[in-house]
């Protein structure tokens, strides 16, 4: 195995998980792949340092030969089925499976437009995948079933078992020995020819998810019936011998674990499929991150009778070559797929449109563009060199705060990269602004003073207190005065020189609250 993944043809590439903070790393993927598989393969390891192929695939390929029952040769064999399939990025295992964890459920994903080619589908290629991923699963989970997270054994021996259980039970209750998931099904109609939004693509998805369903499902339960047509040539035979082996099978046998089926949600085993739209999503851009038309979209083209040339003439003209699916595209083919799987995800509704306020309080980050536009400030603060600087948003508003102070030890300054990347992270997650505005402005620490070189502030208790109040009069057009209410009659604000001295006549008029406190100078 260790000789077939070293023969590989393969490229290196310095990525980050995160493009827009975090660390590069080194990761070698092979050749074909493109830049954001190797982001998603960084963002699974879980080791630090440069990344290679082998060790990003052997966790779980070891894993898979260490459970296949025979002899070694068997386990070799099969690694290199899996391996693969993966370097066609036809099939591969989820997060846990693939980070090797044996606590957690194991599942397979499969891209279903990669069985797809010159308008036909392989049926008996993808037939093969499914009962090689099926067998794999069953035979992990009858080795490590009983360390799974929350699946632990009820009684230590069959002998203090409920022996009066009912049977019922057990078919309401069966064993799931994994996951089985499809993804790309937009791409996969692109290949046949098939509209997202039709009743032929709404037809072969269904007939696609059903044909899963039953594969996952020999001898291990029920079926569901069968879709009344299959737009796909060649597929509908296939279908048909299945339902004669499941009709025909030997009741004698024992059941199988159960393997659950289902659509992918966004996550990195999708990226390394190179997937155009996760689960039975549709594709809502016809262009892929390089600005490129991606492959469904030429597919879709040709089927339509254009090329890339000819479609943008027509662009031009005012016609539209291609109908981008809308929400309620998506909720029908969410209506019509459901009866075939064992889970789907939510429902979209296509009654909500979010605002990007709204969608960034959903916990969805929004990104800074390629070129910051912002403010840069030079100021002085009690005496102490002070640099601000801030990037913006497309629409203008604040995404990200830098602070830098000119000297401070090393503990200052880590502490103000922190703040820097704390505010800035809140930002983009869609904090509003006048929250940190209310929670730094008139903080009081070391070092304030008299503010030189920014008119938003004369005088600043502390760097955060100039920091905010300047964001605040730049980006909410609210300037705050240099003492805040709450201060307006603290005595230890006060301008008096020496208490209990009085200095002057001015000052024995003071009430009798303030002459009671003392300052200490």
């Amino acid at each position: 195995m260790m000789e077939t993944i070293k023969a590989l043809p393969l490229r290196s590439v310095r990525i980050s998980a995160d493009p827009d903070t975090g660390p590069l790393g080194s990761v070698t993927l092979p050749i074909t792949w493109d830049d954001v598989a190797a982001r998603a393969m960084l963002d699974l390891s879980l080791s630090q340092g440069p990344l290679t192929f082998e060790d990003a695939v052997m966790p779980w390929l070891t894993m898979i030969q260490a459970n296949i029952s025979g002899d070694e040769k068997l386990g070799v064999d099969r690694c290199r089925e899996f391996l693969d399939l993966l370097l066609q990025r036809q099939v591969a295992p989820t997060a846990g499976l693939w980070q090797g964890q044996h606590d957690r459920q194991g599942g397979f994903i499969v891209n279903v437009a990669s069985f797809c080619g010159h308008g036909s589908f392989d049926g008996p290629g993808y037939i093969a995948a499914l009962r090689r991923v099926c067998d794999t699963l069953r035979e992990i989970h009858a080795h490590t079933g009983t360390q799974l997270n929350g699946e632990l054994p009820l009684f230590d021996s069959p002998d203090e078992a409920d022996i009066n259980a009912s049977p019922l039970e057990d078919t309401l209750l069966p064993r799931r020995a994994g996951t089985l998931l499809l993804t790309n099904i937009d791409a996969a109609l692109a290949a046949l020819g098939f509209d997202y939004d039709s009743d032929a693509g709404r037809d072969a998805a269904c007939y696609i998810a059903w044909l899963t369903s039953s594969v996952a499902r020999q001898n291990a339960g029920p079926v569901p019936l069968p879709p009344t047509a299959c737009p796909i040539a060649g597929l509908a035979s296939i279908g048909e011998q299945i339902r004669d082996e499941i009709d025909h099978a030997d009741d004698s046998l024992p059941s199988q674990p159960l393997i659950e089926t289902g659509f992918s949600a966004p996550g990195p085993i999708d990226c390394i499929l190179g997937v155009d739209a996760c689960g039975f999503a549709p594709i809502f851009s016809p262009l892929n991150e390089n600005g490129a038309l991606r492959a469904s979209t030429l597919a879709r083209l040709a089927y339509k009778g254009f090329t890339p040339e000819t479609a943008l003439a027509a662009a031009f003209a005012g016609q539209a070559p291609l109908t981008q699916p809308d929400i309620a595209a998506h909720l029908a083919m969410h209506r019509a797929v459901a009866g075939f799987v064992d889970r789907m995800p939510a429902r979209p509704d296509p009654t909500l449109v979010l605002s990007p306020q709204s969608r960034l309080e959903r916990g969805q980050r929004r990104l800074l563009p390629q070129r910051l536009n912002g403010v840069s400030m030079r100021v002085s603060i009690g005496g102490q060199r002070l640099y601000l600087r801030t990037g913006e948003f497309d629409d203008g508003s604040l995404g990200e705060v830098t602070i830098n102070a000119a000297r401070g030890n090393s503990m200052v300054k880590g502490l103000i990269d922190s703040l820097n990347q704390a505010v800035s992270i809140g930002l983009q997650y869609g904090v509003p602004l006048d929250v940190y505005v209310d929670q730094f402005a008139y903080a009081r620490y070391g070092i304030g003073g008299t503010v030189e070189g920014d008119a938003a502030a004369n005088h600043a208790s502390s760097i955060t207190d100039y920091v905010f109040r300047s964001l605040s009069e730049t980006y909410l057009g609210v300037k705050l005065p240099d003492i805040g209410p709450e201060l307006e009659h603290d005595p230890m604000t006060s301008a008096d020189p020496f208490l209990p001295f009085e200095a002057n006549s001015e000052s024995s008029d003071r009430d009798g609250a303030h002459r009671q406190h003392l300052r200490v100078v």
